[in-house]
């Protein structure tokens, strides 16, 4: 009888009418206490649930995440099209625009121009300036020097990560891989 009343109502609290609708003995037991555990997940959406639940991003984030997807996609984009010029500066533009809006201005610069990555980003900006500057493929390789000897700490966290998905995880798991990575 439980269940058809979770039916009924969703989880959550049980209105009066709804208790007074009932057959007696189930009246009179819910009269006192009217409310209930609502639905729990189980399974592969509990798991799912407390990570969603973690991520909590302002309007701003949001923003900067698409300005980063996009930037992304525009320097893929780029380089799979034999490293158009255009192309891969809207991408440079939009990857630096959304990491500021994403971890802020202030945040940004600090963590660019810190002493022990200034090495880093000089060869990261200096190739998003020779890009600009319209030599696509020697600014793509300082871009790429640049970022691996920014975000290498970022690397084994992100590894730790994909492990985690199914279907990659199980290809990072494999004797030869695994012990590369």
């Amino acid at each position: 009888m439980g269940s058809s009343l979770e039916a009924r109502v969703g989880g959550g609290c049980v209105f009066p009418e709804d208790v007074a609708a009932l057959p007696g003995a189930v009246s009179r037991l819910l009269s006192s206490r009217l409310c209930f555990t609502p639905w729990t997940p189980r399974g592969a959406v509990a798991a799912a649930l407390p990570a969603a639940a973690m991520i909590s991003l302002t309007d701003t984030q949001k923003i900067g995440m698409g300005l980063t997807g996009f930037g992304v996609f525009f320097l893929f984009f780029g380089m799979i099209l034999f490293f158009d010029k255009a192309l891969l500066a809207i991408g440079n533009v939009l990857f630096v625009a959304g990491l500021a809006f994403v971890i802020g201005l202030e945040r940004t610069f600090r963590f660019f121009f810190q002493k022990h990555k200034m090495k880093a980003t000089g060869f990261f900006l200096g190739g998003v300036f020779v890009v600009l500057i319209g030599w696509p493929l020697i600014g793509m390789i300082f871009e790429i020097y640049g970022f691996f000897l920014l975000f290498r700490g970022f690397f084994p966290v992100v590894i730790g990560f994909i492990r985690r998905v199914p279907v990659l995880g199980s290809l990072l798991n494999l004797p030869g891989i695994r012990s590369t990575t």
